[in-house]
Order: structure tokens, then sequence, then C-alpha cells
């Protein structure tokens, strides 16, 4: 009897932690969060083809975006970005009007381009096939970022702010944006990288 006795305490202690382990909360999974985009770190650059005889480079220099960032889920992360259309800049005032134009940007009835992610592809361990929808004069299209993150990390110089480093890169063809003036003589394809920081509040 006292082996018996010994053996039923022995399983309903089992029994009772077993219960407590099951019955235990699972620990909370991480949960996505947001940034803003750092202004003073953001960079929204592009080239294309003159006349086949060299590039001309340009950029953007007014933009916004904000960025939801799920570490442990990638593919629920997404990510928006509003540039404004009239702050295209490729150092020549003249060539910038004309490109602010409806020849080209027509800035005044379409003074935004936009970017807003409909899909997230981990395809290593840094980097990702970003999707979604890009407005530019008015028109929509389907296009992909190849994206790196290149750092996920406190500021050095304040460690209540948490930032997020990115790269990212693609290729239209401006002419599916019925921005098609010198096409053949203008390169068609606007090669776009955008190097961007955004940024959270983390306390302490």
């Amino acid at each position: 009897m006292p082996h018996m006795t010994k053996t039923l305490s022995g399983l309903a202690f089992a029994a009772g932690a077993f219960a407590a382990i099951t019955l235990a909360p699972a620990p909370a999974a991480a949960e996505a969060e947001e940034y803003e985009l750092d202004k003073t770190h953001a960079d929204v650059v592009f080239w294309v083809s003159h006349l086949g005889y060299s590039n001309t480079w340009g950029r953007f220099n007014s933009m916004d975006g904000t960025l939801v960032l799920d570490q442990e889920a990638p593919e629920n992360s997404s990510i928006a970005m509003v540039i404004d259309a009239a702050s295209i800049d490729t150092n020549l005032g003249k060539r910038d009007e004309h490109l602010r134009s409806p020849d080209f940007l027509n800035a005044g009835e379409f003074p935004e381009i936009t970017f807003s992610s409909t899909a997230i592809e981990k395809t290593g361990d840094k980097t990702a096939t970003v999707t979604g929808d890009f407005t530019l004069a008015g028109v929509t299209k389907t296009i992909s970022f190849d994206a790196t993150v290149n750092k996920v990390a406190p500021s050095p110089m304040d460690k209540s702010k948490e930032i997020v480093g990115l790269s990212a890169e693609t290729t239209i063809d401006r002419t599916e944006y019925g921005v098609d003036y010198g096409a053949g003589a203008i390169g068609n394809e606007v090669r776009i990288f955008m190097e961007l920081e955004f940024i959270r509040a983390v306390g302490g």
C-alpha cells in the first residue's frame, strides 16, 4: 500500500505539472512596429538615358512615408511612400520646370507620386521583394522593388529611438504611365533607387 500511495502521488504530481504547462499562456508573439520616415535621411534618386550618350541623374527633395515592420513574419510588414512630384531636382532649373510640366510628371494636376506595398516576399536573411501599387502621373501599375534591410538598431545618438535602414531599387517604363515625351530619344526605362531610414520611439 505505501508503494501504491507513492505511485499515485507521483502520477498526480506529474498530471498537475503537465496541466500547468499546457494551460500556461504561450509567450506573446512579437508585434509589428510602426515607423515614420526620417526625412533627414531619405533619398529617392533616379537615372534615365540621355540620347544614349550618358545617364541623367535626378532626385526628389520632398517625401513622406511609413513602415510597419514585423521582423518575425516579414510578409506581414508593409511600406507606403508619398513623393512630392514638384520637388524633382536634376540640378538644372529649366529642365526641372519642363519635367514638372504636362510633358512629363504633370505635377500641377498630379502632385503626388505614391507607392503602397501589397505583398512582401522574403528572399534572404536581409532581402525581400516588395510588390505594390505605384502611381505616377495619375496612372497606377503594380511594380516590385528589390529591397535590403541594412540594419535595425537603436540610434547611437539617442537610445530612445530605434532606426530601420532600407535600400530598394526598381526599374519602370515611363511610357506605361503616359509619360512618353521624347520616347526613343530620352530613355523609356527609368531606374529608381531609394535609401531610407525609418524611426520610432522606444522609450528609455
